[in-house]
This record gives structure tokens, C-alpha cells and sequence, in this order.
């Protein structure tokens, strides 16, 4: 199978392309590398097809479509924070860039699209576990604009008959995230400032609940959902289906690490999800899908990979 990946330079995107290249597919990548890194595709760059573009040029998304048979689609602009701070370039890359890749995927006759959606379309609905059929309270304008993606895929599978489906991830984490970016997720910077001794900020009273979910986990989603028999159009939550605090998150990571850090409490961020957990059911009954990676393996696992890498 042909198979594009949009930000596959990127977290997600550049461990889902390797998982295709080792099922065999022939993969393209489209990258602009605004968030993404070569080096996350240093070790196969000579296995791939690599796109350089900017997925709010309709031409460059046409060029990236051509010839190929399923679209990943993962660029984004993957921050709240971000989105706070500057709505109108989340939306133009996440809102554009997807309507551009639909449009592009439709006129050149790919099979189907898989997008990245987010869970943070949910916002604080009071119904947790968040069942996909849940009214939708996006809080950000991040939520806001993945949530309009998910609608333009819907629309376009039910006026122009291009399959879609999408994956509603929950707090994603795993080896090539980046520390670095002051709109790191909250993982690899807890991972980091272990290691180096300082001191852990939490925003908030850490009670707040997230479903952390292994990359691997994601990936296993994705190539599910793009051979499996589905409604097109549909709908999918992606993680482990538990929850955690972020303090007890905060144990579990000292406890791996064996340091003890002081942690700093800092008032809630504005748009900050208070609680998040997602059912399962529907991505088990329909994808087949089934979490390999737990939590503990899976910090065990991200902790063993920045390690190595100093």
C-alpha cells in the first residue's frame, strides 16, 4: 500500500511511518518542520519519499496526495497553550491544512483518510469516561479547530463518498517527544527536569486526570483503522481506557527514575481540561483495537529512550 503521512517528521507522525515501513508499504511524508525534527526520520530518511510543505498550500497538499492509496493525516499544531496564545495560526493549519487534504485526497482518488482528532473535543463535559457520542464542550481554540477537522472528514465522506475516519488520541507519549518546546506535553518535561534535578510545575493541584496513552498504542490504531471495514465518517476514541492523577503520575516517574523532586503548584492554565478518560468500546468492537502498552510500561519504556539519548 502507498501511504502518505502529513507531520510525519513529527512525534506520532514519524513512529507511524516506521511501523509502515516495517509492514512493508511505501511511505511519503509531507513535513514542514515547524514542530517536526529530521532527526526523527534520520534513521530511514533512505526508505521514504520526504514532502517538504506547508499543508496550508493547496498545491503542495496536492502534489503530497498524488498516487497514493490511504492519507495519515497528523500535522498540526499539537498545543493548547499554543492555540491560547495564537488561534488564528492553529486554525489555519489545522482547519486549512485538513480541508486542503480532503479536497486533494478527493480529486486524486485516495482510498482513504485517517485523521488525528483530539479528545480535548470533549473539553469538561461532565460524562467520564468520554464516550464518542458525547455532546462535544471544546474549551480551546485547539479543540476547537481538530473538532472542525473531524466535521469536514464526516462531511466529506457523506457528499463526496472519500472514506474517513477519525482517532480521537488522549494525551499520546513515547519516545521522539520533544522536551524542548516550552509547549512540551507534560511527560518528556517531567522526564526531563528528573534528570536533571529540578524542579517538577505542575499547573494546578496535580488532581486532574488524564488517559496518558503509549505512542505505540496510537499506531496500532491507525493501521487498524485504515484496512478495517468501517462506516465511513466514523469516530474513534484511542488510548488505555484508565486514568491517572498527574501527581500519581508524578510517583510513578520518580519512582522509575529513583529521584525525589520538588514540585512547584502553579494556578490552572487557562482551557486546561479538569478530568479525561476515555471508553474504548467502540475502537474494541469495530477496529479490533486493544491497548498493548500499559502506563508503568510505557513510562519505563519513554524514561529507557531519553536516557539513552542523554
Amino acid at each position: 500500500m502507498r501511504v502518505l503521512v502529513t507531520g510525519g517528521a513529527g512525534f506520532i507522525g514519524s513512529n507511524l511511518a516506521e511501523a509502515l515501513l516495517a509492514q512493508g508499504h511505501e511511505v511519503r511524508i509531507l513535513d514542514n518542520f515547524a514542530t517536526g525534527h529530521r532527526r526523527n526520520i534520520e534513521s530511514f530518511l533512505d526508505r521514504i519519499e520526504l514532502v517538504e510543505g506547508d499543508l496550508q498550500s493547496y498545491e503542495r497538499a496536492q502534489t503530497a496526495v498524488q498516487g497514493v492509496d490511504v492519507v495519515f493525516h497528523l500535522a498540526a499544531l499539537p498545543s493548547v497553550p499554543r492555540s491560547v496564545q495564537d488561534p488564528l495560526t492553529t486554525n489555519a493549519v489545522a482547519v486549512t491544512g485538513t480541508l486542503n487534504v480532503l479536497l486533494s485526497a478527493r480529486d486524486a482518488g485516495v482510498r482513504r483518510v485517517v485523521y488525528a482528532a483530539s479528545s480535548s473535543a470533549y473539553g469538561n463535559n461532565p460524562a467520564n469516561p468520554r464516550f464518542e457520542d458525547a455532546t462535544p464542550q471544546p474549551l480551546s481554540p485547539y479543540a476547537v479547530a481538530k473538532l472542525a477537522g473531524e466535521h469536514y472528514c464526516r462531511a466529506f465522506a457523506n457528499v463526496y463518498d472519500l472514506e474517513t475516519v477519525s482517532l480521537r488520541y488522549f494525551n499520546v507519549f513515547g519516545p521522539r517527544q520533544d522536551p524542548e518546546s516550552q509547549y512540551s506535553a507534560v511527560i518528556p518535561r517531567f522526564i526531563r527536569a528528573l534528570a536533571d534535578g529540578e524542579t517538577l510545575t505542575i499547573f494546578g493541584d496535580g488532581e486532574q486526570t488524564r488517559d496518558f496513552t503509549f505512542v505505540d498504542n496510537v499506531v496500532a490504531a491507525n493501521l487498524l483503522a485504515s484496512t478495517a471495514e468501517i462506516p465511513s465518517g466514523e469516530v474513534f476514541n484511542v488510548s488505555c481506557g484508565a486514568s491517572v492523577t498527574v501527581n500519581t503520575l508524578v510517583r510513578e516517574l520518580s519512582d522509575i527514575m529513583g529521584r525525589t523532586p520538588e514540585v512547584a503548584y502553579l494556578p490552572a492554565r487557562a482551557a486546561d481540561v479538569r478530568d479525561s478518560e476515555a471508553d474504548i468500546s467502540r475502537a474494541r468492537k469495530t477496529l479490533g483495537y486493544e491497548p498493548t502498552v500499559r502506563l508503568r510500561e510505557g513510562l519505563e519504556r519513554t524514561v529507557e529512550w531519553f536516557t539513552a539519548r542523554g
